[in-house]
């Protein structure tokens, strides 16, 4: 099982026509639940917190940028937290002896970082109600138990507009891990994004079934390449990508993290998570005792993503048209996947006046117009 929304995606994609909602409700980001506060951090002494890593922390992807997170907690709240991370964690019966093993050394919050991490978080969480555990991308909480993700498809979107402007062969390439609903309204939120610059131009995909694989990825660029990309993009986790762009003297977009320091003239910009402001905050909470069970889903406007510099070669126009569609999302009048939207076969999607809900963005199983060739099945 992966990390993210697979089985979010099992339970929730009933109907390819998911609902669509006004574009002023697009702000309900946080859904708490009754919740009492757990807290019982002793007095004087520093929080112990400890965080689970699917992947190395050297990845330069998913997991480094969940470690930024935790270092600049460490940096914000200095002698408060005490931290400690364990990478390399399989999911399944190994996730759960790691975090049974965090809660026995007495951290008093443990942040999980991989989907599929989300039974073992709550089977743990049972036998231990005075600690608390928040989960990275699931959907399943208790009383001490919180889940959180980033609205990623919003600076996917700016990368699009950004890609619209610099192709000259009007084929952008698209790596990525696994058509799961995360990955697929990554790839529609950038598509969308790229046809309000440049309609003409077209994407399309490889998947290397895999997060991490930087040799399969740099195989699939250079396919792309093959193809006529000129402009790479990525959801998969090494650099791998954006240094091949750089070998062939194209452009390429990062992900998770900045990567313009493998590939100076080909990188334009990455899609980031910014999980420091997140972990500061929860572990403040935790700390003060007024910590809550909550869902948080959190875009541009709440510091939980962004988009990197943008490299000088992106004509100073260009700039400023992304300036200004990031400062709409900012004050919640932009949405990635506004209407009108059409899915790749002419059907309206979504209609004029409406955006994609959250339901039925968790539940995507179809690429939106301008997206080239189909959907495979997942090979886990």
């Amino acid at each position: 099982m992966d990390r993210r929304n697979f089985l979010k995606y099992a339970t929730l994609a009933g109907s390819s026509f998911a609902l669509a909602s006004c574009i002023q409700g697009k702000n309900s980001n946080v859904q708490s639940e009754a919740s009492p506060s757990v807290s019982s951090v002793v007095e004087n002494e520093p929080l112990k917190v400890g965080f689970v890593y699917m992947e190395p922390v050297g990845d330069f992807g998913w997991t480094y940028a969940h470690d930024l997170g935790r270092r600049e907690m460490e940096a914000n709240l200095q002698d408060q937290v005490k931290t400690t991370f364990i990478e390399n964690v399989k999911e399944g019966a190994d996730a759960e002896k790691v975090i049974r093993q965090l809660a026995l050394e007495a951290n008093k919050l443990i942040c999980t970082t991989s989907f599929g991490y989300m039974n073992p978080t709550i089977k743990v969480a049972k036998d231990f109600p005075n600690i608390i555990f928040e989960h990275c991308t699931g959907y399943k909480r208790a009383a001490n138990v919180g889940t959180y993700l980033g609205r990623l498809e919003e600076p996917r979107y700016l990368t699009g507009m950004i890609a619209g402007k610099m192709t000259k062969s009007n084929v952008i390439g698209f790596v990525g891990a696994y058509p799961i609903p995360e990955v697929i309204r990554g790839i529609g939120a950038f598509t969308q994004g790229l046809r309000l610059t440049n309609p003409q131009a077209k994407v399309k995909a490889l998947w290397v079934q895999n997060w991490y694989d930087p040799a399969k990825e740099r195989e699939a660029a250079q396919a792309l390449v093959n193809l006529g990309a000129d402009v790479l993009t990525q959801h998969t986790d090494s650099a791998a990508v954006v240094q091949l762009a750089e070998e062939k003297g194209i452009y390429a977009f990062g992900y998770n993290t900045d990567m313009s320091k493998f590939g100076a003239k080909a990188h334009l910009t990455s899609a980031i998570n910014k999980w420091g402001k997140f972990y500061t905050d929860t572990a403040l909470s935790v700390i003060n005792g007024t910590w809550k069970s909550k869902e948080v889903w959190y875009g541009i406007a709440q510091g939980i993503v962004d988009i990197s510099p943008m490299n000088q070669t992106i004509p100073a126009d260009v700039q400023q048209l992304v300036i200004a569609k990031r400062e709409e999302f900012i004050q919640g009048v932009a949405h990635p996947f506004a209407g009108p939207m059409k899915d790749q076969k002419g059907v309206v999607r979504v209609p004029k006046g409406k955006v994609l809900d959250d339901k039925g963005q968790l539940a995507m199983d179809w690429y939106v117009e301008g997206i080239e060739g189909s959907i495979p099945k997942n090979k886990f």
